[in-house]
């Protein structure tokens, strides 16, 4: 079952929101709407996350991705639509009931750090907590667990002042930690930091990600940010999701020309992998260790360069498991990059680095020819 579930999701602000869907159900757009003095923020979003996913909402300034992450968590009612919740449709909870699948299931962290100056820091991260009716001894416990977690032991009996912009967003990841829901909404939670700070913040998330394994609806405007932290990727513009897919996937196949020109900017070859780009092989090939080194299905198409640079025509594809389950060709990375002449500078600036290493600094020898590293077990 997925964790979250949008289904034709409206929000509209003003006269006669009723109205103004059947509107635009009929094929009305935003602006006829707002000529009447009706603004549509979310028009007919659907979407699921499934457990354990990251999933990003990206737009740009007034898309409607912040008002469409308040209705997930029911800080705002939707005009039309529903949301499932493990099953359950939050949009038609009692307010009590809402009040505790907010406070125990669904923790939110803010942009603007939201902490309370005149509380310690691990005070802060145990503030849910204590709106659950935690214990305080247990509630410190859980609390401190959390900053540990976050890369702030040792700043427990700190003043929120006292730390960088980046720690005190830290405080707010822990607090949601802290309480243990299963899902957590982030709205722009990094963009008020530094992008050196903003990019450790990244880091940190997808670090705890891989033990924590939650789920995760996270909102930006940064397109690169989105491509690196999700596992979906939803387009909003307009109040309208216009593409949902891998990072990946609305790369190599933009829906629309907007969505083209939105990511035409992206660095692909940190973006795209080699499981992405690569022929896939029958099952019972395999490939000679000595001739080519393989890499996994996960391994960004930027790291292929320098094997390709020493004359490697063919890269090997593994899984988890070791086994062979595709190949990639020179040409299959310079056709899947938007920018080849970038990409040929990047191959000969990889081929003087080998010859470098290699105490031939002098000449850069050609690229050799060597055999394919593929080849059947037969």
């Amino acid at each position: 079952m997925s964790r979250l579930q949008a289904e034709h999701l409206y929000k509209v602000f003003g006269r006669r929101p009723d109205d103004a869907v059947r509107k635009l159900e009929a094929g009305a757009d935003r602006d006829e709407l707002r000529a009447e003095g009706t603004t549509a923020a979310v028009i007919d979003a659907s979407f699921t996350v499934e457990p354990g996913q990251i999933f990003v909402v990206m737009g740009l300034s007034g898309s409607g991705k912040s008002t469409l992450l308040r209705m997930l968590n029911g800080l705002l009612e939707p005009t039309a639509g529903r949301v499932l919740f493990d099953g359950d449709d939050i949009t038609h909870l009692s307010p009590k009931k809402l009040r505790e699948v907010r406070s125990k299931k669904i923790s939110m962290v803010f942009q603007h750090f939201a902490l309370f100056p005149h509380r310690s820091v691990v005070e802060n991260a145990a503030y849910g907590l204590e709106v659950q009716g935690v214990a305080k001894e247990e509630r410190l416990k859980r609390a401190t667990e959390a900053l540990e977690l976050c890369g702030l032991k040792g700043w427990e009996k700190s003043w929120p002042d006292e730390l960088s912009g980046g720690m005190q967003q830290r405080v707010g990841l822990a607090r949601a930690l802290a309480t243990d829901a299963d899902l957590l909404l982030m709205d722009e939670s990094f963009s008020a930091l530094d992008p050196l700070i903003r990019r450790d913040m990244q880091d940190q998330l997808l670090e705890l990600q891989k033990t924590l394994k939650k789920t995760i609806v996270f909102i930006t405007h940064d397109l690169n940010e989105a491509m690196r932290l999700g596992d979906q990727i939803a387009v909003m513009r307009d109040g309208r999701i216009v593409q949902t897919g891998t990072g990946e996937d609305i790369l190599i196949r933009p829906a629309n020309d907007y969505v083209r020109r939105f990511v035409e900017d992206v660095d692909r070859s940190r973006v795209l992998t080699a499981g992405s780009i690569m022929e896939k092989v029958a099952a019972d090939a395999a490939f000679d260790e000595e001739d080519a080194s393989s890499v996994s299905t996960e391994t960004p198409v930027a790291e292929l360069f320098a094997a390709l640079a020493e004359g490697t025509t063919e890269i090997p594809v593994t899984d988890d498991d070791g086994d062979l389950v595709g190949v990639v060709a020179r040409e299959k990375v310079l056709s899947a990059l938007a920018d080849e002449a970038q990409i040929e500078a990047q191959l000969e600036a990889g081929i003087e680095a080998a010859a470098v290493l290699g105490g031939m600094k002098d000449t850069v020898p050609a690229p050799r020819t060597t055999e394919k590293a593929v080849k059947s077990d037969a």
